[in-house]
């Protein structure tokens, strides 16, 4: 099954954004540079017609509670858009804010 429907499933620019959000600060951790390059991909994928990314490449590439997470998400942007406002308190709640480790050693100079 392809995700290239999953930009369609948002009530509006500002939920998708803050599902994008979610994804880039509390999911996807630099300091595992092959999963945060899928979920930047899977973050990209939320805007774009086109496939950027396949569940194989979750699947081959994420860890399994951010994987469960992603498929949780999948399924609400697929069912509602309550669903996907429970989906990102659900998130927000279970992962905290990664700090950036790269931001941070580019600042620090």
């Amino acid at each position: 099954m392809t995700l290239t429907d999953l930009k369609d499933g948002f009530r509006d620019d500002d939920q998708r954004q803050c599902v994008q959000a979610v994804v880039h600060s509390r999911l996807a951790d630099d300091r595992e540079p092959q999963e945060c390059r899928h979920l930047m991909r899977f973050w990209w994928q939320l805007i774009m017609p086109y496939q950027e990314v396949s569940l194989e490449e979750l699947h081959l590439n994420v860890g399994k509670q951010k994987l469960d997470a992603l498929s949780e998400l999948i399924s609400a942007i697929r069912s509602s858009h309550d669903a996907i406002d429970a989906w990102l308190a659900t998130a927000e709640a279970t992962f905290p804010v990664i700090q950036d480790r790269g931001f941070r050693s580019g600042s620090a100079g």
